[in-house]
């Protein structure tokens, strides 16, 4: 065979070589847009969201609340501080007495604080002399402020799961050395259970929400791309306070009766939301 229609020839194999190579690509790349499109195609504007609450009802079973035990003494620390371990200890011993265990006993705050004494040292006013000169002001010789005393505080927070020992512990408190009581809330211990209750009436209702919007508009539900949840649980921020001056708090205290504790019911809700592909 002549050397120019091999030459020819080889040519035209490599020009088939070459369209069929972009053939194969321009199919590749058609079905590779295709694929993703389908794959974006439902997260974008082929899907719809649907949220639904569930609720859920439950009785507390704890209630918690801290008391406040504040010395004020003089100079000597030392004998504030021991007034006021005494005081503490009197107090949780009580708590103690009355069933409740100590890991629901917690220190949450101790504290030590020096009280000033300052001086009001006033500047006299200046001297004119001779109506042309100013004698400035001599300041007086003012003493730095002085430590007069030592507060010391400490407050702790306690869990009561006997509810029937909760007013007789809060008025209990007081009579044994504590200066205040506050923030009493009631609370569930484990909240799993309620949690759970709530979180599948959500999801129920999430689930018929959807399919009524489906058969609503005429489409079918395909796969669940999505799901994600939100929700709030009570929140009580109740407050008793108790001071000595009414004659509710220090050493000779007189009894006082005990407050009747009604600790209700508590809602817990939760939000569910499905994100389904439409068919």
């Amino acid at each position: 065979m002549p050397p120019e229609s091999m030459n020819s020839q080889v040519k035209t194999w490599v020009g088939y070589a070459l369209v069929f190579a972009l053939v194969v690509t321009g199919i590749a790349s058609l079905w590779y847009v295709r694929a993703y499109s389908r794959a974006t195609e439902p997260a974008s504007f082929r899907s719809f969201s649907v949220s639904a609450d569930g609720k859920a009802v439950v009785i507390p079973d704890v209630a918690e609340f801290t008391f406040e035990v504040i010395t004020e003494g003089g100079k000597n620390l030392t004998d504030s501080q021991t007034e006021n371990t005494k005081k503490t200890n009197d107090v949780i011993a009580f708590v103690k007495s009355k069933g409740v265990e100590a890991k629901d006993i917690k220190t949450q705050n101790y504290s030590v604080e020096p009280r000033y004494q300052y001086f009001n040292c006033s500047v006299s006013a200046p001297v004119y002399y001779r109506e042309t000169s100013i004698v400035p002001p001599t300041p007086p010789a003012c003493p730095p402020a002085e430590i007069v005393g030592y507060t010391v505080r400490q407050i702790v927070s306690v869990k009561v799961r006997d509810f029937n020992a909760v007013g007789d512990i809060l008025s209990g408190v007081v009579s044994n050395g504590a200066n205040s009581v506050s923030q009493l809330s009631f609370t569930v211990d484990d909240q799993t259970v309620v949690e759970n209750e709530a979180r599948a009436q959500a999801l129920e209702k999430a689930k018929a929400k959807a399919k009524a919007m489906a058969d609503a508009g005429d489409f079918r539900l395909g796969r669940l791309l999505n799901i994600s949840e939100g929700g709030y649980g009570p929140y009580y921020d109740k407050r008793v306070m108790v001071a000595e001056s009414y004659g509710m708090g220090g050493d000779a205290a007189p009894a006082v009766p005990s407050p009747t504790i009604e600790a209700g019911s508590q809602e817990f809700q939760i939000t569910m939301i499905l994100t389904y592909e439409i068919r």
